[in-house]
């Protein structure tokens, strides 16, 4: 995964802590069971992409501490990283379950985390 350059940090955050909300995402995923699930590492590239899109910067580095599962008001918390090391929380939640494709919205936290020292 791409990370930010160091002097795309700071707009990138500043845009992101604006409020972004991107609805409408998706993607499909084995079904290995009757609910389907994407994996964490499937979802922070989906995430990362997304942010790139809307942004128009590079792919932030997005981490995501577990597997989404396909249920309807499912949330989960990833961390987009800086390369100054500050942080932000994005809250992924998914709005709907059509077969084995999950929907999700995408909302950033409107305030980051300084990096620690």
């Amino acid at each position: 995964m791409t990370t930010i350059r160091l002097s795309a940090a700071p707009s990138i955050l500043s845009v992101v802590a604006a409020g972004v909300l991107l609805a409408g995402c998706s993607a499909s995923v084995t079904v290995g069971s009757s609910t389907p699930k994407m994996s964490a590492d499937k979802l922070a590239t989906l995430v990362a992409e997304k942010l790139a899109d809307t942004t128009g910067r590079p792919k932030p580095d997005i981490t995501c501490p577990e597997d989404l599962v396909g249920k309807a008001g499912t949330t989960t918390r990833c961390t987009l990283t800086a390369d100054d090391g500050s942080t932000l929380g994005v809250t992924v939640e998914v709005t709907s379950v059509d077969g084995d494709q999950i929907n999700f919205d995408i909302k950033a936290d409107d305030t980051a985390s300084p990096a620690p020292n």
